[in-house]
């Protein structure tokens, strides 16, 4: 799908159809603003986005009841399938790691729901110029949770990061943890980035001995 340079293509990645729609209305006032596709799943997002070809996907991070991580693992992928696109992160949640979580997985910008028009909107903006947008709530998430602790961390793993250390305690290569977990070798990666930043290590077998030394293997 081609686009006009000064208009700004937007994917919507939204498991609501009303929030979708109510994106939608609100963003297509905006003359420089236009909504090209809306996923409401992760495979979905995937097959769309290269036909579509947005500058920009708004995406939430929670699109199903079952899990509250498919956002992050989709933004994993597009990024990596689609490096030039700019994922901004639009959330109920506002959680330090989940903040942390969303900027390692390749996301631009993170912002909460309740944030007002106009700052959704200037944060599109920023994005699609090569910016990074937060707004003030994230931001500061953000910086508590580059400050914390290893052993505060630690508490916040993923029932999924948890089974992953298990499987790296076993020598695992990613492409085998994700053959036994039943997900793709790239989001198997992303798990275990995730697990090295929170237990403040570089390494694999380091991880397991801290993950061991605090009880969580």
């Amino acid at each position: 799908m081609t686009q006009d340079r000064d208009v700004i293509g937007i994917m919507l990645v939204d498991d609501h159809g009303i929030v979708r729609q109510g994106l939608r209305s609100i963003l297509e006032r905006e003359d420089d603003l236009r909504v090209v596709a809306e996923a409401a799943k992760p495979d979905e997002a995937l097959v769309l986005v290269g036909r579509a070809q947005p500058r920009i996907v708004l995406l939430d991070l929670k699109l199903s009841s079952s899990s509250d991580t498919e956002g992050l693992e989709l933004c994993a992928e597009l990024v990596r399938r689609h490096p030039d696109i700019g994922v901004l992160v639009l959330t109920t949640f506002l959680d330090e790691h989940l903040v942390l979580q969303a900027i390692r997985a390749g996301a631009k910008g993170y912002v909460v729901k309740d944030v007002d028009t106009s700052a959704l909107v200037r944060a599109i903006r920023d994005v699609s110029r090569g910016d990074s947008a937060f707004d003030a709530r994230s931001a500061a998430a953000m910086v508590r949770g580059l400050n914390a602790p290893a052993e505060e961390n630690v508490r916040h793993l993923t029932e999924r990061e948890c089974e992953v250390l298990r499987l790296l305690a076993r020598g695992l290569s990613n492409r085998d943890i994700g053959a036994t977990l039943f997900i793709s070798e790239t989001t198997a990666k992303f798990h275990v980035g995730n697990i090295l930043r929170k237990l403040g290590v570089s390494r694999r077998a380091e991880a397991v001995y801290e993950a061991s030394k605090m009880g969580v293997i």
